[in-house]
């Protein structure tokens, strides 16, 4: 009999040593100094920088990066008292939400060593502004500037080309900058900060929006058109509808969407208006371009992410504000997007739908080039957003339980970041009931909503003239991201939960062909058995995602993007990308309704999931009829690794937060 599967975190202790060794450094008192003085860089000590530095090792050096480089970097500060604010939070803020000036003055760091820092860095000719939460501090200046003040030498690389995923576009490989070695700061100013994010820009994160796959050539396709949802599907699917009944709007609040690729407004004006025709607020988008910005509106760069993320919110919470917080696709200008999000404290719910897997990250801790600080710094964001009330959503991945194969390519099953932080609520995806017609003598039913995973498309491999099911399960491994963190223990609210520890699962890739990468034993190859036992494992670690709702781009949805090539409307667009702005927009409408900020979802919806009015169905049949390509369900549980909670009952959930106010 084949054993169970077993998961644990086998590296947390590493990387909690890992983090005290960095925490217990001896620091020296080091003057900042006089601005406008030669500088001899003084003495220094060790900061963290970007997971991007693993990335560089694999990559060809084309020599220095130019002096005159312009370059944008952050320095995450250290948060203060950061026990008593993790405590709060997940508490659920008893003693009330904070403003941003409260914020600061308990867990941000002081006036004077942020000023310590600026005036440091000015002495090199860098100019700062400091958010007002105290935690970010953005510098502008040269890589010249940067390389002198940090004691590093940036080079130009090249990167990879990437794969192409369900339908998607191959990416060719692009130049940027960077730097494996560790930037060092004067003693006095390192033990304020977190991490220097900035000094590689490598492009490390992908959106998590997918299209159904187009037939292969000569495959007479159906004529019943599938993926052709709207919002107002979601609405009704998810019981929003009693909302809209009672006047709901998301009138007064404003919807945040952290992106990484630009937006044209008049796609989701076009989309609102002249596709489906409802009345939205006037002017109601604001582009907040965050270090410089993502850049130019382009396919290539996912900017279609960008349009389904503002078009599906804003849809379901048609008179809500929205912040466009348009980031530079690297390390630094993702995080900075949340900080900024949450310095502003002017959305009331944000989201975003791109991510990295944890064991990318983890190769990068594993190989000294970086520490844990990279995903405590999304914590700290996430953490003052959940103070001050905001709600945050965050996709799972669409590579089922192996999110690495869709970046540094191992077969190894990890989670996504930042959707593994535990103070973020984090949206998988589903497969919604029903027939699928795929070619003109082809079709697939559906029985019942079930976690997405696309072992249901596999056997059908004909359709798109893949050489066998094998070829075609390695070429698409898609479907709701979920699974265990191997760093971030179980938090608070999933403790006692039925089902968060105990699984089942459905293996049909099975992970082989270890290799080193990145200083990781990983897997690089799969075996395939296209018919698998159910087993049973155990498992600690905080659990991926949190809820769910329908994702699968054959159950999936219309998105309006003027870059596509031909019509601009698209139908059979998926992933967790639309579950996450979706929730986000939901948010906006129950907070209208309510007439408050509801907050962070998790701590207060595992509590209704434990009541005796459950606002969540979990998807709980165990096999084949519901996994994530290897996380199945048990029908006692009231979480399954792969759905999470399982689907929602928005009007309920609006129910359950009216009761705790």
């Amino acid at each position: 009999m084949k054993p169970p599967i077993r998961l644990g975190s086998r590296r947390q202790g590493a990387y909690l040593a890992a983090a005290a060794a960095a925490g217990s450094l001896l620091f020296y008192g080091l003057a900042a100094p006089a601005i406008g003085a030669p500088q001899a860089h003084p003495a220094g000590v060790p900061v963290p920088q970007s997971a991007g530095a693993e990335a560089l090792k694999g990559l060809t050096v084309f020599g220095p990066t130019p002096a005159d480089t312009p370059e944008t970097v952050s320095f995450i500060m250290k948060a203060r008292n950061l026990g008593q604010l993790k405590k709060s939070v997940l508490a659920g803020m008893p003693g009330g939400y904070l403003t941003v000036s409260q914020f600061a003055r308990r867990y941000g760091q002081s006036a004077s060593n942020i000023g310590a820092l600026e005036h440091y860095l000015a002495g090199y000719g860098i100019t700062t502004t400091s958010d007002a939460d105290g935690l970010d501090v953005t510098a502008t200046g040269t890589a010249g500037e940067f390389d002198k003040a940090l004691s590093v030498q940036q080079h130009q690389y090249k990167t990879h080309a990437t794969r192409a995923f369900a339908g998607g576009p191959v990416r060719p490989g692009r130049m940027i900058h960077g730097t494996t070695q560790q930037p060092l700061l004067p003693a006095n100013l390192a033990r304020h900060v977190l991490s220097v994010l900035g000094l590689i820009n490598y492009p490390a994160f992908a959106s998590s929006s997918a299209h159904m796959l187009p037939l292969g050539e000569g495959v007479k396709p159906s004529s019943v058109q599938t993926g052709a949802l709207a919002p107002s599907d979601f609405a009704k699917m998810y019981n929003l509808n009693p909302l809209y009944a009672k006047g709901a709007t998301g009138a007064g609040e404003t919807i945040g969407i952290v992106t990484l690729a630009s937006i044209d407004p008049a796609d989701a004006e076009t989309f609102w208006g002249s596709v489906l025709g409802i009345k939205t607020k006037a002017n109601r988008i604001t582009l907040d371009n965050v270090d410089g910005g993502s850049g130019a509106v382009s396919l290539d760069s996912g900017s279609n992410e960008t349009s389904l993320d503002v078009e599906q919110s804003g849809a379901l919470a048609p008179q809500a504000n929205i912040v466009v917080y348009q980031a530079p696709n690297s390390d630094f200008g993702f995080v900075a997007g949340f900080y900024e999000a949450a310095s502003q404290n002017v959305a009331d719910s944000v989201s975003a739908s791109w991510g990295l897997s944890e064991t990318a990250v983890d190769a990068a801790v594993v190989s000294g080039q970086e520490s844990p600080t990279y995903e405590i710094a999304f914590d700290d964001a996430f953490l003052e957003m959940a103070a001050q009330g905001q709600s945050a959503f965050v996709s799972s991945a669409d590579f089922g339980a192996y999110t690495p194969i869709g970046d540094i390519g191992t077969t190894n099953p990890a989670p996504e970041v930042p959707g593994s932080s535990p103070y973020v609520t984090t949206a998988g995806g589903t497969t919604a009931p029903g027939a699928i017609p795929l070619t003109s003598t082809d079709s697939v039913t559906i029985k019942s909503e079930r976690t997405w995973g696309w072992d249901w498309l596999w056997p059908h491999y004909a359709d798109f003239k893949a050489p066998s099911e094998f070829a075609f399960a390695q070429a698409e491994p898609l479907g709701s991201g979920g699974g265990f963190s191997n760093v971030v223990p179980t938090p608070a609210y999933q403790q006692g939960v039925r089902g968060v520890h105990h699984f089942s699962a459905v293996e049909y890739l099975r992970p082989t062909t270890y290799k080193n990468v990145g200083g990781l034993n990983l897997p690089t190859a799969w075996i395939f058995n296209p018919a698998p036992r159910v087993t049973r494992g155990f498992a600690t670690g905080r659990a991926t995602p949190d809820l769910s709702a329908n994702g699968d781009p054959f159950t999936g949805y219309d998105v309006y993007f003027s870059g596509f090539k031909g019509d601009p409307l698209e139908s059979g667009w998926g992933g967790t990308s639309f579950v996450a702005p979706q929730l986000n927009g939901s948010t906006a409408l129950i907070d209208s309704y309510l007439g408050h900020r509801i907050g962070f979802w998790n701590p207060a919806i595992y509590k209704f999931a434990t009541s005796g009015h459950n606002p969540f169905k979990p998807l709980g049949t165990p096999g084949t009829s519901n996994d994530n390509l290897l996380y199945s369900g048990l029908r006692r549980n009231l979480y399954n690794v792969g759905s999470g909670l399982g689907t929602p009952n928005l009007a309920a959930i609006a129910r359950d937060f009216a009761s705790l106010r």
